[in-house]
């Protein structure tokens, strides 16, 4: 039987992998705490707007080594447990084992790739709302549900076509990418300058797109992020910035992005793979980026 490793059993790992198990696949986790201390005693329950379900029996584990080789490997942890998890997955990673990158940002692939090579990472971008809502339980609150992946050169392979068929089978949304670069950047454009601008000032979606000058300065951070981008050779639609702020004006006017949140709570946060980023890639790319690295130093001088 294909065997498929979770690593994080948090919100999107815990639903995902949760999902798949239901569906009859044979799905281990990679976890920790006292959330494996639930889940190893009671299993897995998931609430969700979808139908709630439990999973039980579940093979959930804090050490890799216990799990061995698997064919997949899906890696859900934050950009900032990145690191470590790279170097806790190597007992899971055989010569045909294909790990799948959900984290936000676009340098993901390529630091998983650094170390395991290119063939053996399929990028890839989640597109769920979910968390732990206490040790053992996941609350699934809505989204598609849906993984968005592809080979690192976009051709389709059999690995690709099995691991969409699960996930639809599980009952998720799963969609092999005919460009997976131009989506991680599109998503990327999305969430980066509203994020930046956001922990700047304190202010919701409503603020930022409605006044003259934070709608300016949006724009500004988004078309950046396009250079950057297209200097890298994404092939990005000539219409993504009017696209992206489009997209901004659809959100709640009240809502905000997990790094305002997280740098203004002062908890672990996502600031190096977001507008750091976008510095960094920049600057790789000989491409200006003046707002993108002013609100970098703002939101870094708030979360220190």
């Amino acid at each position: 039987m294909t065997t498929v490793a979770v690593v994080g059993a948090g919100g999107v790992g815990g639903y995902f992998g949760g999902r798949l198990a239901q569906a009859g696949h044979e799905v281990s986790f990679v976890a920790r705490g006292k959330h494996l201390e639930a889940i190893r005693a009671d299993g897995l329950a998931v609430r969700s707007v979808a139908g709630d379900f439990d999973v039980t029996p579940v093979r959930a584990t804090a050490d890799a080594a216990e799990i061995g080789p698997a064919d997949y490997v899906l890696v859900c942890v934050k950009t900032w447990q990145l690191a470590d998890a790279i170097t806790a997955i190597e007992p899971l990673v055989g010569s045909q084992t294909a790990i799948v990158t959900v984290q936000n940002g676009v340098e993901a692939p390529d630091q998983v790739a650094a170390v395991y090579g290119r063939e053996a990472v399929l990028p890839g971008a989640a597109e769920v709302i979910a968390y732990v809502e206490s040790p053992g339980i996941i609350r699934h609150l809505g989204g598609p549900g849906r993984l968005t992946f592809a080979e690192w050169d976009n051709q389709p392979t059999p690995r690709t076509e099995w691991l969409r068929t699960a996930f639809v089978d599980g009952g998720l949304k799963a969609v092999v990418s005919a460009d997976i670069w131009a989506g991680l950047w599109t998503k990327f454009l999305s969430v980066i300058p509203s994020g930046g601008l956001g922990t700047a000032t304190g202010a919701g979606y409503g603020v930022l797109r409605s006044r003259p000058g934070t709608r300016e300065l949006l724009t500004q951070a988004t078309t950046e992020i396009r250079d950057v981008a297209l200097a890298l050779g994404i092939n990005l639609p000539a219409d993504v910035v009017p696209k992206t702020l489009a997209w901004i004006d659809s959100l709640p006017a009240d809502g905000t992005t997990s790094l305002q949140r997280d740098i203004l709570a002062g908890r672990p946060n996502e600031l190096e793979a977001w507008t750091g980023a976008v510095v960094r890639l920049g600057d790789r790319a000989g491409v200006p980026t003046p707002v993108n690295s002013f609100l970098y130093e703002i939101a870094a001088a708030r979360a220190a």
